[in-house]
């Protein structure tokens, strides 16, 4: 079964530094129907002004991944790191037992976008952890964070694992599914198939009871996507 969740349909958040879609329940945002996907509870599309923000603030027990998809952002933390994310690379910051963090603006001319996605960890408390990494993406599906850490990937606190979609001019790719297992499809840019749905930058589908899914790059913009596979 595919359920699909809608760019328009989001939460909204705007306070003129910052403007942000919420696939699921945060902050002012409210909505039991939509509190997030398994271990997936956060998927924030946030737009940065330039210069601008979150200043210094909390977590614990939460492994929140962040991918800038236009600009830089600049990260700090409590436990010593103070890194440049760009475009394209990927960010795990594990919270453990408690952080202090933030994140900026690196340009003071241009926008920052950034997803910024939380999972619910299957490990409590522990020394924070921070990962970064560049991906070769240019496969379809390639996966990025894992709960091993195999292959280079990321290693994350959960049972899952997130891969990045890339699917060029009519490309298709038929991916195996595991019984029992939950889907969630975020798209990024261009319009991808998913079985006999259309999805557009913004939207997200769950995928559940399925044993095969096919994803196909519709409309006249590469696909550019992130598929999680969880608990």
């Amino acid at each position: 079964m595919i359920s699909i969740r809608r760019a328009e349909s989001r939460g909204r958040a705007s306070f003129g530094w910052l403007d942000s879609r919420h696939t699921f329940s945060f902050g002012r945002y409210y909505d039991p129907a939509h509190m997030g996907v398994s271990a997936l509870r956060v998927i924030n599309d946030d737009k940065v002004a330039a210069g601008a923000g979150f200043g210094t603030h909390g977590h614990s027990n939460m492994e929140i991944i962040s991918l800038v998809t236009k600009g830089a952002m600049v990260h700090k933390d409590s436990e010593g790191h103070e890194q440049l994310l760009p475009a394209g690379e990927f960010q795990l910051m594990s919270a453990g037992d408690g952080i202090m963090h933030s994140e900026f603006n690196a340009s003071q001319q241009d926008s920052l976008q950034f997803l910024q996605i939380w999972i619910q960890p299957n490990q409590m408390g522990g020394k924070p952890g921070y990962q970064q990494k560049r991906f070769d993406l240019s496969a379809p599906v390639t996966p990025v964070i894992t709960a091993t850490g195999e292959a280079g990937t990321l290693q994350i606190k959960q049972d899952m694992t997130l891969s990045h979609i890339n699917l060029d001019s009519d490309d298709s790719h038929e991916l195996a599914l595991q019984t029992g297992r939950t889907y969630y499809v975020h798209v990024i840019s261009g319009d991808l198939g998913l079985d006999d749905e259309t999805m557009h930058p913004g939207d997200g589908a769950t995928i559940t009871d399925a044993t095969e899914l096919v994803l196909q790059q519709r409309g006249n913009e590469p696909v550019k996507a992130l598929l999680f596979d969880l608990p």
